[in-house]
């Protein structure tokens, strides 16, 4: 695997925590299908990578993984643990921390990102399900962002006018057209 030393750390975090990027990918080609059918798979994985190799999603995912982690040892203080641990509705740090990662590639992945909270797409689904005792608070929220970012990465090179819908009026390429109204 290429990439730098904190990428490759990533990667192996990731892939501890039960994510590959493959799995992420697989959201983002889902997540964009609807609008943009030619886009294929690599195309998608090689989009995740991109957003990876970014040193602010990077320092991100660590961030959120290691508060995921030590809220599931129990290691937190309280009421932090019992926040992280239950994936409390007002506790709203793991998607500001997740909106780090979204807004690299512009505010077109914001939609996205809002549309994969809401539907939990694929292996979003499955971290938010917190098998096992598990803990993913963080974690399901931040590969909603990389997958966001990847769809928009992937929107700002394949620009089709007919493809890009909004309720507010705000044009966005990767929308799903049940998320856009």
């Amino acid at each position: 695997m290429g990439g730098s030393r904190l990428e490759q750390q990533v990667v192996h975090w990731l892939r501890a925590r039960g994510v590959e990027l493959s799995d992420i990918a697989e959201v983002v080609a889902e997540l964009i299908k609807p609008k943009m059918p030619d886009v294929g798979f690599e195309e998608c994985l090689e989009a995740v990578r991109r957003v990876v190799s970014k040193r602010e999603a990077q320092f991100a995912i660590l961030t959120g993984i290691a508060l995921d982690v030590l809220a599931e040892r129990g290691q937190l203080p309280e009421p932090l643990r019992t926040a992280i641990r239950d994936d409390s509705p007002l506790y709203g740090i793991d998607e500001v921390l997740a909106l780090a990662i979204t807004n690299l590639y512009g505010s077109v992945g914001l939609t996205a990102f809002g549309y994969l909270d809401k539907r939990k797409l694929g292996i979003i689904g499955q971290l938010n399900r917190h098998r096992d005792g598990a803990v993913h608070t963080f974690l399901d929220d931040l590969v909603a962002g990389v997958a966001a970012a990847a769809a928009a990465r992937i929107a700002h090179r394949h620009p089709r006018d007919e493809a890009r819908r909004d309720v507010a009026g705000v044009r966005h390429p990767v929308v799903p057209a049940e998320a856009a109204g």
